[in-house]
Parts: C-alpha cells; structure tokens; sequence
C-alpha cells in the first residue's frame, strides 16, 4: 500500500529528478551531458561571441568595431540566416573571425528528435563551410540546450559544443548598453578571482532585431579589456 509519506518520497525524487534534467540540460557550465566549452585557466583571456547572426542592421556596424579596435570575435551563425546574407558571411570571415554553427533555425534542441537535432546541426554546418570555403570547428546550441544526442551529433561532425561564463542579457527589451557592460565587468572580475578566462555571450542577429546596444556595448567592453591587459581569443584555444 502506498502511504502519504511514500508518496512524498515518490514525489520529491521525481523533483529531484528532473530538476538534475533542467540542471544538465540548461545549465551553461553544466558537463553532465557531454564537455562543454567554457573558459580556459588563464584569467587574462577573454572572447567576445556573438550569437544568431548575420544580420544586415546589426553586424556591419560590429566588424567595423572590431576591426577599428584591432579584435578577433567569434561569431555563430544560423543557417536559415547564413543563406539569406551570404556575401555578410563572407565578410565576416575575411576580417578573420571564428566562424561557429548554431543551427539552421534556432530551436530548443533539448525538446527536439534526435533526427531534427542531427539536421539542424549537419545543415548549418554545411551551408556555412559552403559559403566561406572553409571548415568550421564550433557549435554553439541555441539558448544553450543540450542531451546527449547533440553531444553524439556534434562529435560526428567534429564540432566542439561551447556555451560561455558571462551574459549581458543583451535580448530583454530595452536592454541598454551601459547595463551591460556592467554586467561583464562583474563576470570578469568573478571569473579572474577564480583563475578562469572569460567568455561573453552578446547577439549580433536575432530574427532582424536591431541589435544596436550590443555594439555599442561592445565598445567599451573591448576598452575595460584592454585596460585590465587582458588578450582576445575565440573559445577555439580552449578545445
């Protein structure tokens, strides 16, 4: 006979269970699942990433930054984006970025088949080497989701899974760039206090959104950067 108290038992396992699911699957840091890129251990690192590009309002602006500032960024990509801007993906490639896959159409590949989660990942993988000429070594997945199929497909293709240490919460409305700059400047000061490199998730792209405050943000977080003497990497040197 099952009692109140077994049923509690039952209940909080259950709990426990999926709360150790959401942990594994969502957590940015998380290794549960499969390793996960993150930082490497030298505190003086940082890599400016830039999700769901390209994007025509956006990421213009961003090269001209960078390259004003003289800094390598890494940025992954969404195929459904990479067919519509191809010549945007060229150009983010001859000013000598890392180019990354973050799948054809952005889905939560923690909720998909393992059949959509292999395509989304091998189609974007294949548009992209298609359209800059070149392989690709990174995969970030979208919102950060993962099981362990992702792991298995990723391998496949021979793409590390990177995720980051620092959001700047860059897609809430009328995020503005002073806020984040605020928050990378915490996430730095964390992560040096611990002896970890440090690796930014900013968006360039985002079904057309402007994203102007992520450049402007980009800014001055490249001049904090400099200023601490830290060095701009791509997650590409922690594999």
């Amino acid at each position: 006979m099952v009692t109140l108290t077994n049923a509690a038992e039952v209940a909080a396992v259950a709990g426990l269970a999926v709360g150790g699911w959401f942990y594994a699957a969502l957590y940015p840091t998380s290794q549960i699942f499969g390793r996960v890129v993150i930082a490497g251990n030298d505190p003086g690192e940082i890599a400016l990433t830039y999700d769901d590009g390209p994007n025509p309002l956006a990421t213009p602006k961003l090269l001209d930054t960078l390259a004003r500032e003289n800094v390598t960024a890494t940025f992954f990509l969404i195929g459904d984006w990479v067919k519509r801007e191809p010549a945007l993906v060229r150009e983010i490639a001859a000013a000598g970025h890392t180019i990354g896959n973050h799948t054809m159409t952005h889905p939560w590949l923690s909720y998909c088949g393992a059949e959509r989660v292999r395509r989304e990942i091998r189609d974007s993988k294949a548009i992209i080497e298609d359209t800059i000429g070149a392989q690709i070594r990174l995969f970030r997945p979208p919102h950060g989701a993962r099981k362990p199929v992702v792991f298995e497909v990723a391998r496949e293709l021979r793409l590390a899974t990177v995720n980051w240490n620092v959001l700047t919460y860059d897609w809430l409305p009328q995020q503005q760039p002073q806020r984040m700059v605020e928050w990378v400047r915490t996430g730095v000061k964390r992560n040096r206090a611990r002896g970890r490199g440090t690796n930014v998730l900013m968006h360039d792209g985002g079904l057309g959104q402007p994203r102007m405050h992520s450049v402007i943000a980009t800014e001055t977080i490249i001049a904090d950067a400099k200023a601490l003497g830290m060095k701009f990497v791509t997650p590409q040197v922690w594999v």
